[in-house]
C-alpha cells in the first residue's frame, strides 16, 4: 500500500485538476439549473462511476492499451463527441414544443446517470490520466501495483465527486429561481448550446499531441 505522503500528493493533484474548468463541471452545471440537483445527483453518480471504470481498467494494464492504439483512441475520442452532440439535440428537441413530456423526460434521474457514465466512458483523456498521472504515485516496492491503482484510482473518484457534489448544489440552489415554463425553455436552450461547446471543445483537447 501507499504511505501517507503520495497519498496526500496525489489527493493535492487530484484536486488541482478537478477544480480546473472542464466539460463536466459545465455539463452538471447546465443539468441543475435546467432539472435541478436530484437529476444532476444523478449525473454525479454515472460520472464516479465511469472514472472509476477507468481506474478498474487501468489496474489490470487496459488503460494503456487505449493510449496506445490511435484506434481504441480515435475511437472513444469521436464517439464521445458525437454523443455530445446528440445529447445537445436531445435536449434542444425536447424543449422546442414547450411540452410537459419533454420536460419530465429530461428530469428523471436514470436517463442523467446513464448519460453522465456513458460520457466518461467515452472520454479517451480519462484513460490518459490513468496512464500519465496516476502511475507517478505508485511505489512497487510497497507492494501489489494493482492494489495501489485501485486505492489512488477510489481516492480520485472521491475527490472528483465531492467536487462534482459542490457544484450540483450551487446550481440547484438558484434552479428554483427559474423554475418557471418561459425561464425552464431558456436554460434548456442554452443547455444545449452549452453541451455543444463541450463537444467542440473536447474534439479539441483530446486531439492534442499526447
Amino acid at each position: 500500500m501507499t504511505d501517507v505522503h503520495p497519498l496526500l500528493a496525489f489527493a493535492l493533484t487530484a484536486l488541482v485538476i478537478e477544480i480546473t474548468p472542464g466539460p463536466n463541471m459545465t455539463y452538471l452545471a447546465a443539468l441543475s439549473l435546467s432539472s435541478g440537483m436530484r437529476t444532476g445527483f444523478a449525473a454525479v453518480g454515472g460520472i464516479a462511476l465511469g472514472l472509476m471504470t477507468y481506474g478498474v481498467v487501468a489496474a489490470f494494464g487496459l488503460a494503456a492499451v487505449i493510449d496506445n492504439s490511435p484506434l481504441l483512441y480515435g475511437l472513444l475520442r469521436w464517439g464521445g463527441v458525437l454523443f455530445l452532440l446528440w445529447l445537445a439535440w436531445d435536449t434542444w428537441s425536447g424543449q422546442t414544443d414547450g411540452s410537459s413530456k419533454g420536460s419530465s423526460e429530461n428530469e428523471r434521474p436514470w436517463p442523467a446517470f446513464r448519460r453522465g457514465l456513458i460520457t466518461n466512458l467515452l472520454n479517451p483523456k480519462a484513460a490518459v490520466f490513468y496512464v500519465a498521472v496516476l502511475p507517478e504515485f505508485v511505489r512497487p516496492e510497497a507492494g501489489s501495483v494493482a492494489s495501489q491503482t485501485l486505492v489512488l484510482s477510489l481516492l480520485y473518484v472521491a475527490i472528483a465527486t465531492l467536487i462534482h457534489a459542490v457544484i450540483v448544489m450551487l446550481a440547484g440552489a438558484i434552479q428554483s429561481t427559474i423554475d418557471v415554463a418561459n425561464n425552464r425553455r431558456a436554460v434548456r436552450g442554452a443547455f444545449a448550446l452549452a453541451l455543444v461547446g463541450i463537444a467542440f471543445w473536447f474534439a479539441v483537447t483530446t486531439g492534442q499531441p499526447r
